[in-house]
């Protein structure tokens, strides 16, 4: 039940309009021959006693009403008819006599305070029990909203660190695969040119703090990622000599933008270990990228023997990365891969912001396998 004066006095007035108004109503409905004066001056001194009960009510109700609420079932009732009852007589009697200043000594004051009194103690207990109903539903109400706003909360939030933990899940099944080919490539050199073989430790270095660092960043300028890519295929060119061939095509406009960290990496990794490794010509890997209506595009070609039309399985690298790109940027994050008569193109596409634009994880969704040679 409401609780403060103010809003009792408000659903006074509006319940007092409302009874009112049904006496005239009834009225017409049972002698249709009733002037509209007459049914004026009923609604007005029906108005009289509306008011009067209603203000009765609110005095005596208001403030006991929730205090009431601490007593056992039977007794809180009892308590509250008993007010009802009395709001109601006084308030008739309080009406009677601003009846009986207008009509003077013709007003019968006491028999029609009986005949008010019985109507008005059915009206009354029907308003405050309507009232009553109302005003539960209505806490009713707030409460469910405020649990289920509670609710979805904390499964924002769980939902917030279940993305972070599966993204940084995704992120740790590349970086030993990553780690594990560059330390093979370092090691082939270490007998025969040991200078040169320092000398990429300090790039794995590069690329191991890199790896590190950007666990904790979620992205990374595009241009530091091409340092890191240019790092790791010079590593991997020790390895192959002139059977690695490659050039990079990026334009300055583009440098600023965010990638997620390795995701270029992983590209370009790709195409080393299918088109370059298992051929005694090696391959040529391209790598472009480029804005376009909000998005960045990145995209390695290689010359190689393309790629099977399978659909590759959970946990493999450009998996991992489509994985990566749809729980950072949502469906404008993808990975497509297509073959281009002898060779493959993978291209990355996701929105174009900064590392001070960098959006929130979203929403982890399930995303479809890609067909790619890993």
């Amino acid at each position: 039940m409401c609780s403060t004066k103010a809003v009792w006095i408000q659903r006074m007035l509006l319940a007092s309009i409302l009874v009112s108004l049904a006496v005239p109503i009834l009225e017409w409905g049972f002698n249709a021959q009733m002037s509209w004066r007459q049914l004026g001056v009923d609604y007005l001194v029906a108005m009289v006693y509306a008011l009067s009960i209603g203000s009765m009510l609110t005095l005596l109700l208001s403030g006991t009403w929730v205090a009431l609420s601490r007593l056992n079932t039977g007794l809180r009732w009892t308590i509250r008819a008993a007010l009802i009852v009395a709001g109601t007589a006084l308030g008739c009697l309080a009406a009677g006599l601003v009846l009986l200043a207008v009509y003077g000594r013709n007003y019968a004051y006491w028999t029609c305070f009986v005949g008010s009194f019985r109507i008005g103690v059915v009206l009354s207990v029907f308003c405050v029990a309507l009232l009553t109903m109302y005003e539960r539903y209505k806490t009713q109400m707030r409460i469910t909203e405020t649990q289920l706003k509670a609710k979805e909360l904390e499964r924002e939030r769980a939902l917030k660190l279940a993305t972070e933990a599966r993204l940084s899940s995704l992120e740790s099944r590349i970086h030993p695969h990553f780690l594990f080919n560059t330390i093979n490539s370092v090691s082939s050199l270490i007998h025969d040119e040991p200078q040169r073989a320092e000398r990429m430790l300090n790039q794995m270095a590069d690329l191991l703090r890199f790896s590190l660092d950007s666990a904790q960043r979620g992205l990374v300028r595009l241009e530091r990622e091409l340092r890191i890519v240019e790092d790791y295929l010079e590593i991997e060119k020790a390895r192959f000599g002139d059977r690695l061939r490659y050039e990079i095509v990026v334009p300055d406009a583009v440098l600023q933008a965010a990638v997620p960290p390795l995701s270029l990496q992983t590209l370009v990794e790709n195409s080393v270990k299918y088109a370059v490794s298992p051929r005694r010509q090696g391959a040529t890997i391209e790598i472009f990228a480029r804005a376009s209506g909000g998005l960045l595009i990145l995209q390695v070609r290689d010359d190689g023997p393309g790629f099977p039309n399978t659909a590759l399985p959970a946990g493999h690298g450009l998996n991992n990365l489509q994985e990566r790109l749809t729980t950072l940027f949502g469906p404008k994050g993808s990975v497509n891969v297509t073959s281009e008569g002898s060779g493959a193109l993978v291209t990355i596409q996701m929105p174009f912001v900064t590392e001070s634009q960098k959006p929130a994880p979203a929403h982890p969704v399930e995303s479809n396998d890609a067909a790619v040679r890993l």
